[in-house]
């Protein structure tokens, strides 16, 4: 039994870093084409939701350290898709906002999704279920992890 313990089909860890790796094997063609990486992209889409967010907004959503996200979003605003800009109310926060450019990436990267879909070969029910218990095991390890 404690043998099982030690199996690598056994770890829970295991199947969700292969099956990672395996998601960002399928989206890097996708993304390349976009000229954004997946962390890049990730910020994108926060911005296509919510445009103007400060930096430490964005971090919290995605999960991300400042030191981190800083330069991510230098090199989106060197490639010229966002604006970094010191807020006039307080000047400690950085506000990030889309630029024309950014804005129009955003129909380009509307092929992503359905891609990745497809890929799954999961029904949009069958994802939306697992999602919410990655979703639920993420707050637990989180939680757990303090």
């Amino acid at each position: 039994m404690t043998d099982d313990l030690l199996k690598l089909d056994n770890f829970i860890c295991f199947a969700l870093y292969s099956a990672n790796h395996a998601m960002n094997r399928l989206y890097k063609p996708m993304l390349d084409a976009l000229n954004l990486t997946y962390p890049q992209y990730l910020v994108m889409v926060t911005l296509w939701e919510e445009d103007g967010q400060t930096v430490g907004g964005i971090g919290e959503k995605l999960f991300l350290e400042s030191s981190t996200l800083t330069p991510l979003l230098k090199r989106l605003e060197a490639a010229g898709f966002i604006q970094r800009i010191r807020s006039k109310e307080d000047e400690r926060q950085v506000l990030i906002h889309l630029t024309d450019e950014g804005k129009a990436l955003k129909k380009k990267a509307a092929t992503v999704p359905p891609c990745i879909l497809d890929a799954t070969e999961q029904t949009p029910d069958e994802l939306t279920r697992l999602k919410a218990e990655i979703t639920m095991l993420r707050e637990a390890l989180s939680k757990n992890a303090a």
